[in-house]
């Protein structure tokens, strides 16, 4: 079986008003956590001010921890019109920074990441929290967004073993 070794994963819980961010090295059957945020932006703030923000930022850690791939939560918002626009907004600008800095970027559903962390697509956000910090052996209580971006990037960790064997065999074809 094949395991991406000492990888660096950004993942990324797509928001306008909150945007969690959280980075992991190593692979599928341990990892460590590097750093994890909340960034917040003010409704006040007028809307480029707030995207440059989230972009500045991610930026500044995609040149920091220079990670090998970023795993952003895919969402699917069909009632509200509205907050879809403002999280595509917020979409849009990740993707720009990832593209800019050449990271490649894979995106997950957030039913895939509870199955892959907690191993049931309705675990709840508590459950997804406690197992997304007792995989990282991380004590401190932190912010939901971070949580799930956490959790990103430990989903990417189990299903990059699977994307590598299946891009190798497609390259033998």
């Amino acid at each position: 079986m094949l395991y991406a070794v000492g990888m660096i994963v950004l993942g990324v819980d797509p928001g306008l008003a909150n945007l969690g961010l959280g980075l992991v090295e190593g692979d599928v059957r341990k990892a460590k956590h590097l750093y994890h945020v909340c960034l917040t932006t003010e409704s006040a703030w007028v809307m480029p001010r707030r995207l440059q923000y989230i972009y500045t930022e991610v930026s500044r850690l995609l040149a920091e921890y220079q990670p090998d791939a970023v795993a952003i939560e895919d969402q699917i918002l069909r009632r509200q019109a509205d907050v879809a626009f403002k999280v595509g907004q917020a979409f849009g600008v990740v993707q720009l920074a990832c593209a800019q800095a050449g990271v490649p970027i894979h995106a997950y559903g957030p039913m895939q990441v509870k199955r892959t962390i907690v191993g049931t697509g309705r675990a709840d956000k508590e459950q997804v929290i406690y197992m997304v910090k007792a995989s990282l052996g991380i004590r401190e209580l932190f912010n939901n967004h971070a949580a799930d971006a956490l959790g990103l990037a430990l989903t990417h960790l189990a299903h990059q073993p699977m994307q590598l064997a299946s891009s190798r065999r497609l390259a033998r074809a």
